[in-house]
């Protein structure tokens, strides 16, 4: 069994998706989108991205041995936040969403989603 994406609106009124795995466990939630289709675009883009996705290691190095049990543990300092090394901002892949369309029909009445992305079915 694969995992699931489910879409929802957050307490903001933006538009959300989570992945689940088969177990129900939430695995990753997106960030909002303006509407609906570019929500679904998200998905899109998760689904192709994901499967040969590289891993990037910013952990530091682990000493491979353990320390020997008459070793005293040294306590470890928790660095301060200007201490804390910053990380790389992913580059930003999408294109700019376009304005969202203001329709007479409200966002929950169910209508169809005309999406760019292709090979998407609503449930």
């Amino acid at each position: 069994m694969t995992g699931m994406f489910e879409l929802f609106i957050d307490e903001d009124t933006s538009f959300r998706f989570r992945l689940k795995a088969p177990d129900g466990t939430v695995v990753a939630i997106s960030r909002s989108f303006p509407d609906k289709p570019a929500a679904v675009c998200g998905i899109s883009d998760v689904r192709e991205y994901a499967g040969m996705g590289l891993i990037t290691d910013l952990c530091p190095e682990v000493p491979v041995r353990a320390p020997s049990p008459a070793t005293p543990v040294p306590t470890v300092r928790q660095p301060s936040h200007s201490e804390m090394p910053q990380l790389p901002v992913p580059p930003r892949r999408h294109n700019a969403l376009p304005p969202r369309e203001r329709t007479a029909r409200p966002w929950h009445a169910g209508a169809v989603v005309d999406a760019p992305c292709a090979g998407l079915v609503e449930a």
